[in-house]
């Protein structure tokens, strides 16, 4: 098997719904200009607040995808 490299980088998804909807939000976008995404990796959950209620749900992700270099 050839040797592999990876790449990572992060995004922050957010929901009115909830953490797991924000984790997907960020998946869902580095697919659509990123190739061979292959893990997500949760970093951190926060809400934010306003007027003493939850906003939304923030998902920091971590994502690795492999590094093809040119050349």
């Amino acid at each position: 098997m050839p040797e592999s490299v990876y790449k990572f980088i992060e995004l922050v998804g957010t929901s009115s719904e909830s953490w797991e909807k924000a984790a997907a939000a960020a998946v869902t976008q580095a697919s659509k200009s990123v190739r061979d995404l292959r893990v997500a990796e949760i970093v951190q959950l926060d809400v934010a607040i306003e007027n003493g209620k939850i906003k939304s749900y923030r998902a920091k992700v971590k994502l690795s995808f492999k590094y093809a270099s040119k050349g």
